[in-house]
């Protein structure tokens, strides 16, 4: 059994996470980047170097949006404007799209070095949601999506998925903005209302609020569980398995 309301018939879960390790290898790659940058545009302006912190500016500006965005939104804390440049443009080049792609390769390089697991209470639980016959999805800013879910050994679990990729060929809004979640639910045939939605990071929580999802659960796996509930979060777990029965 789950511990769900009776009128949920979808769940719509993000992956770094909530289903998957990769949260953490994700703020380590984001910081190479960012610290690299930081200290050369230090070293060039004479201004004091302050590091990318792993937790507090992952969480606040980085985790779980679009990758541009989450390059536009770090560097405006710190009063830094870059142009955006096209998609296609080299880790070489100093705009939001170099620092993106510079971001990707070190994620790939630690991906390649590391591995990827899928958390053992999520595994059980998005087993024991499917048969009890709820539909389920993906719902991630990343790229690279496809290829973790693969190596983690659990794709098969998920009737659709809406990744970076999908946010770029559809042109729809990354989270906080509910876009990503709605295209979800409309791919499984079933209204916001019906359909739970599971996050680990705050702008998550906002999106799946802002698209009046049935139930936002936040998943707090490094004590942030109160973060999650001033997002918004109706409820908020450790760990998905709390969720059984």
């Amino acid at each position: 059994m789950i511990a769900l309301p009776e009128q949920i018939d979808a769940c719509l879960f993000d992956l770094d996470g909530v289903l998957t390790t990769t949260a953490k290898l994700h703020a380590r790659a984001w910081k190479a980047i960012f610290d690299e940058f930081l200290r050369r545009r230090a070293d060039e302006t004479g201004e004091p170097f302050r590091p990318f912190d792993e937790t507090v500016d992952y969480e606040r500006y980085v985790d779980g949006r679009h990758r541009s965005d989450g390059v536009r939104g770090f560097l405006s804390s710190r009063g830094i404007e870059l142009p955006d440049g096209d998609p296609g443009d080299s880790p070489t080049l100093e705009t939001v799209a170099g620092l993106g792609a510079r971001k990707n390769s070190r994620l790939l390089q630690l991906l390649d070095e590391q591995g990827v697991e899928a958390y053992p209470g999520s595994v059980s639980f998005v087993r024991a949601v499917r048969e009890q016959g709820l539909r389920t999805a993906v719902v991630s800013a990343s790229h690279n999506c496809r290829r973790v879910l693969r190596a983690a050994g659990i794709e098969d679990l998920f009737d659709t998925r809406v990744d970076g990729t999908t946010l770029d060929t559809e042109g729809l809004a990354g989270k906080p903005a509910p876009d990503s979640y709605l295209a979800a639910a409309h791919r499984l045939a079933v209204e916001p209302s019906r359909a739970a939605v599971f996050e680990d990071a705050s702008a998550g929580i906002a999106a799946g609020r802002t698209g009046g999802f049935g139930l936002v659960v936040g998943v707090a796996r490094h004590g942030n569980g109160e973060t999650l509930r001033a997002a918004g979060a109706d409820t908020v777990v450790s760990d998905l398995a709390e969720l059984l029965g």
